[in-house]
């Protein structure tokens, strides 16, 4: 069965032009392949939430007729679920826990400006041995959980709208996944939310091309199928 999502934010915007558009391309589509549209409330990032925004969302897609076809999903609820997964990611091999105080990610991304150079993490945890991994986890420091994307090769899918898409492995951020706080980032949380609620489309706009190699990764990473990808073009003003 065909199943596609929307999933906003409540940061305190209200949906605007671009957020129904998508809304309602994944509704049509659903509907027309007697498939099922689902609403997915992405609040794991706290520092941004505002109460009541939820609340003004769901009424707003109410009042365009486009109700999802089950309760909306809250990923705030489900923090034990991608725990589990980060950690399962890491015992594969596939992710590791960075120590990394913050005062280092700002020297490194200071350095990085001045040499002009892409901001990225510099992988100083990633190949810590297991005696002193555990070590700093015994002591209960603090961690979070990155990516590990290959040095070398390519990633690559096929988007529906705009044929094959690769990028470089050695261009992609080893991305934070779970966060010290326990929440995840988004990158983690969407891959594992549309494989457990079983959507099948990923349609969205082309704003997160750039964030799929690393959701195709984790996809293979975990040994799940690959939904299908399509992603739209931004709506604009007249002057771009």
């Amino acid at each position: 069965m065909v199943r596609t999502r929307i999933a906003p934010s409540p940061t305190g915007e209200d949906l605007h032009i671009g957020n129904v558009y998508t809304a309602l391309i994944n509704y049509v589509f659903a509907k027309k392949n007697n498939g099922q549209f689902i609403v997915r409330i992405e609040d794991t990032d706290r520092t941004r939430l505002v109460p009541g925004s939820e609340e003004r969302i769901l009424k707003s897609l109410a009042w365009f007729g486009l109700s999802p076809d089950e309760e909306p999903i809250r990923q705030s609820a489900r923090l034990e679920k991608y725990k589990k997964y980060g950690e399962e990611l890491v015992q594969k091999g596939h992710a590791y826990y960075c120590f990394c105080s913050t005062e280092h990610l700002e020297s490194v991304k200071k350095l990085q400006a001045e040499q002009h150079q892409q901001p990225r993490y510099d992988r100083t945890c990633r190949n810590l041995q297991p005696q002193e991994i555990k070590s700093k986890l015994d002591q209960n420091e603090s961690y979070v959980i990155r990516l590990k994307v290959p040095e070398t090769g390519e990633t690559s899918f096929d988007d529906v709208v705009r044929g094959k898409i690769s990028f470089e492995n050695s261009l992609i951020d080893d991305q934070v996944l779970l966060k010290s706080d326990g929440f995840p980032t988004y990158h983690l949380a969407v891959v594992v939310d549309d494989y457990l609620m079983k959507i099948t489309h990923i349609i969205r706009a082309e704003e997160w091309i750039s964030s799929t190699p690393k959701h195709i990764l984790l996809y293979n990473y975990f040994g799940w199928p690959l939904p299908i990808f399509a992603h739209g073009p931004i709506l604009r003003n007249p002057d771009r």
